[in-house]
């Protein structure tokens, strides 16, 4: 069959060309995924602006972050103006993908993964307040996700003793994350409430949890990282493919999975299967 070479006004080049040695995975086959998940994709990146991370020549090659597509996006693309705090400018024009066609302009570029803040951008490219709280959890040299899943369970519980349910996913690599929807009246809401929450959780299990960001504190623990939630940071979406060996992705999990220690990195292929029975779990996160 003849590979996929566009989507409406997006067009690919090199379709046969491969980004996943290991497994043979084209950027056909990026674009096909993409195209895949895009109906359960795209309400979580609606109104968020993008951070685009390139693959050029596959996953074994150099990559790098695009915030600013100003010099290449097409006319057709929605931008939005925000600010880039670290960055070398103070603002840039990210991408904002809003439909099947951006997906496929992503995909033409390599752009694997998709990162996304934990805020909204408003009509007139405002930022607007956060909706989302994100505990990021990284196992240490020594610690698995199996460990990650234990310190999942009782996040879960903290956060529901604050009216919070939370959505457990693996992040598509080592670790898992947990999101839970809120309303804030201010943007550093979410970065305290989380940090605090994390330390008295490392100072409950200091042999076994950490909220410090040093590596050399993290062998043997699982590190909470709380400062996804600053707003100049971004997390990997939903439904987004990693630049692992093999694609995997960034996909939700069951609790039943959490607490039987069964969670792992998803590849591709399963995700589909889950979503086709299940639907998105996720969508509860959603406005």
């Amino acid at each position: 069959a003849a590979a996929r070479t566009g989507v409406g006004r997006a067009r690919l080049t090199n379709p046969r060309k491969v980004l996943y040695p290991l497994s043979g995975t084209t950027k056909s086959d990026v674009l096909a995924h993409y195209l895949a998940v895009a109906e359960v994709m795209l309400p979580h990146l609606r109104d968020r602006p993008v951070t685009l991370v390139r693959w050029p020549d596959g996953v074994e090659k150099p990559s790098f972050f695009e915030k600013d597509v100003s010099r290449h996006a097409p006319s057709w693309i929605r931008t939005a103006r925000v600010g880039t705090p670290g960055g070398r400018s103070e603002k840039a024009d990210f991408p904002v993908i809003e439909d099947a066609e951006g997906l496929a302009w992503a995909a033409n570029l390599a752009a694997l993964e998709l990162h996304v803040p934990q805020w909204r951008v408003g009509p007139d490219d405002e930022q607007l307040l956060p909706d989302l709280l994100v505990f990021d959890l990284d196992p240490g040299e020594g610690v698995t996700i199996v460990d990650c899943a234990r310190v999942a369970e009782r996040i879960a519980e903290r956060l529901a003793d604050h009216g919070l349910s939370a959505c457990p996913r693996t992040s598509g690599g080592k670790g898992m994350q947990l999101y839970a929807p809120v309303t804030v009246s201010s943007a550093e809401t979410t970065s305290t409430f989380a940090k605090a929450l994390a330390e008295d959780l490392a100072r409950e299990t200091p042999a076994t949890v950490t909220a410090t960001m040093a590596k050399a504190r993290r062998r043997g623990k699982v590190f909470i990282d709380w400062s996804q939630n600053a707003a100049a940071k971004t997390t990997i979406a939903p439904y987004s493919l990693r630049a692992a060996p093999t694609p995997t992705v960034s996909a939700p999990v069951d609790w039943a999975d959490v607490e039987r220690g069964t969670v792992r990195p998803q590849e591709a292929g399963e995700v589909l299967k889950r979503l086709s029975r299940h639907g998105d779990p996720l969508a509860v996160l959603l406005p």
